[in-house]
């Protein structure tokens, strides 16, 4: 299978595993986009959700903290794994 005409003309043939493991990857790595922005207003917060009043983090926020770098590092590894299977679907083409 492969996608429409690429560079010098050529297809650019992707497996239909590698397209969607890359697109699984890109999803969940926007999604991480919007937990660090959450984050970010989390540790501005000042109603006491996240921080208690000694200024020690809550449950409630390292918990939304490791949800955000879980979330982060899952799309990374996703991505980074449908990258590898286009280039060698790629790499077999050629």
């Amino acid at each position: 299978m492969g996608c429409p005409p690429g560079w010098g003309g050529r297809a650019l043939p992707v497996s239909n595993g590698s397209a969607v493991i890359l697109r699984l990857g890109l999803c969940t790595l926007v999604v991480s986009c919007s937990w660090i922005t959450f984050v970010k207003n989390l540790w501005n917060d000042g109603s006491g959700l996240a921080f208690d009043d000694a200024g020690d983090p809550t449950a409630y926020f390292w918990v939304h903290l490791l949800l955000a770098v879980t979330s982060f590092v899952l799309g990374t590894v996703i991505g980074v794994i449908g990258l590898r299977g286009v280039r060698a679907s790629r790499r077999s083409s050629d």
